[in-house]
């Protein structure tokens, strides 16, 4: 069988090394925001590149060009558009390139990390929209990909908790439209979204005329100060969804699963956790859903119950009957000080042989970067991290290489690089690699 990787960069406070930006704009949660762009060239050759910022009326705000090395990427904190800019970005290139967007408030307390989209979709599923929940509220950009004026329907579907509600808005080409579920914003908000619990736990659905992405965030300033951001899925999703990384009980960090059902049809979901990373004998149970309407979500905590031990492990979400579905999954720390991160899950289909990570860190101002590799496929493949050019120092580490079995996964991190940790010191991209092995 072919053998499939599914990669997952966690990423703390990206660009970090650099000073604080002077792009911002007073939005959600009463925070001012700062933005940084890390482009990574998938090409061996130069790319030349393009960058237009779009304002939410559709006005050109500012433009740049620049080049990007072979296999090499470029950061931008501050990025070119001015103070106060709160718009959208569109990235052009003469090859194959990805991105991911940085979030920062101005002090560091909150950021997030987002990837880059290469296309939009008349479609959207939004796994997991709040409000009131625990002290977290969500709100998400909606971006127009298209050459035409979009016109979208925003669906809102409660799941625990919640009322359904929808609205609409017009988003001009390249602008972007920010929706706010907190109580008090412009939009659709906890007024009118919550049930009599005060709340809204659920998912929402974005439809289009014309092409559309959007970046979800998860915003809590009080019992969790955190900020968690995950993009929206531009396809109907999988029968079968692969999490490449689900933690309980580590160092104060545990996972949630939000599962969305986007097939046609009621359907049970099962979670079939992976062999546990850590030296102990706990290996966690099944869990899952029943009867999970379309539309409707199915969250799974690894906190409480059967999650009285610590796991490092990764899971395989199916449904049956077979229906679509669309995956995050969140990973926080509620005790000591607050940190968290999200992820969209993957379709195992989608695994590739080669992946591409457009920065990674060790010894940047204290930020290191975590690897997660998971196997899709069915042989156990020798994998290899063959870290870029470094773009901080003259330090470049050595390669990375391992195995692993059909379906499983491991954590590597830069702090465990073959030289001691104090000579780390990088800021680059990295390229994952598998080939055969004989099977174990």
């Amino acid at each position: 069988m072919k053998r499939k990787l599914v990669l997952l960069i966690a990423m703390s406070l990206l660009l970090a090394l650099l000073a604080t930006g002077s792009v911002l704009a007073q939005s959600p949660g009463g925070l001012s925001y700062t933005s940084g762009v890390q482009v990574v060239n998938l090409d061996s050759t130069t790319a030349n590149i393009g960058l237009t910022y779009y304002d939410q009326a559709g006005n050109v705000a500012a433009t740049a060009s620049d080049t990007v090395p072979g296999s090499g990427s470029k950061t931008y904190f501050p990025i070119h558009a001015t103070a106060g800019f709160n718009g959208s970005l569109v990235i052009s290139s003469d090859k194959p390139i990805t991105a991911i967007a940085n979030t920062v408030t101005t002090n560091f307390a909150y950021g997030a990390a987002t990837t880059s989209f290469s296309a939009g979709s008349t479609s959207l599923n939004l796994p997991l929209i709040m409000c009131n929940n625990s002290g977290y509220n969500t709100w998400f950009n909606v971006q127009s990909a298209g050459t035409n004026s979009a016109n979208i329907t925003i669906n809102y579907i409660p799941g625990t908790n919640g009322v359904a509600q929808s609205e609409g808005d017009t988003i001009a080409p390249g602008a972007a439209h920010t929706f706010d579920q907190a109580i008090g914003s412009s939009t659709e908000n906890c007024s009118t979204l919550a049930d009599g619990t005060g709340k809204f736990i659920g998912s929402a659905t974005i439809t289009s005329d014309e092409p559309v992405v959007a970046t979800v965030m998860q915003l809590n300033t009080t019992s969790i100060p955190t900020l968690l951001g995950y993009n929206g899925f531009a396809n109907s999703g999988s029968t079968t969804v692969v999490a490449p990384l689900v933690m309980a009980q580590n160092s104060g960090f545990f996972s949630g699963i939000q599962i969305q059902n986007t097939g046609s049809g009621v359907t049970d979901i099962d979670v079939d956790f992976a062999p546990n990373q850590v030296s102990n004998s706990f290996e966690p149970a099944n869990q899952g859903c029943s009867s999970v309407p379309v539309g409707g979500t199915c969250t799974l905590i690894t906190n409480g119950g059967q999650w009285t031990q610590q796991y490092i492990g990764s899971a395989t979400i199916s449904s049956s009957p077979a229906e679509n579905m669309v995956v995050i999954v969140n990973t926080i720390k509620t005790t000591g000080a607050k940190k968290g991160a999200s992820y969209e899950a993957f379709d195992p289909a989608d695994a590739s042989t080669d992946v591409s990570a457009p920065l990674i860190m060790a010894n940047n101002s204290g930020y290191f970067t975590g690897i997660q590799t998971m196997n899709v496929g069915g042989d156990c493949p020798l994998v290899t991290i063959d870290f870029g050019p470094n773009s901080a120092g003259a330090f470049n580490p050595n390669d990375e290489t391992f195995s692993l079995d059909a379906g499983e996964s491991l954590s590597t991190c830069s702090m465990r690089a073959p030289v001691s940790a104090a000579s780390w010191r990088r800021e680059t991209s990295s390229l994952v690699t598998s080939r055969r092995r004989t099977p174990r």
